[in-house]
């Protein structure tokens, strides 16, 4: 399962020696990454702190759908 978090730039470098070993995820801008859950599990008993901004466990409820958005 795939998560996206944000960290912020102190965080991030706590995140990144984990990461490296964690995880095949991808760098996007802004301290945002696409990472594994096991990856994000990880960063947490580290101790590090991020926010999740999307995850494949919590998919867009039909309701809420943007036209044209995948769910």
């Amino acid at each position: 399962m795939k998560v996206v978090i944000r960290l912020t730039e102190r965080e991030e470098l706590k995140a990144l020696p984990i990461l490296l070993r964690h995880s095949v995820g991808m760098m996007l801008r802004d301290g945002s990454y696409v990472i594994t859950a096991e990856a994000a599990r990880a960063l947490r008993d580290a101790g590090v702190r991020f926010a999740v901004l999307s995850s494949e466990a919590d998919p867009p409820a039909r309701e809420g759908a943007e036209a044209g958005e995948r769910i």
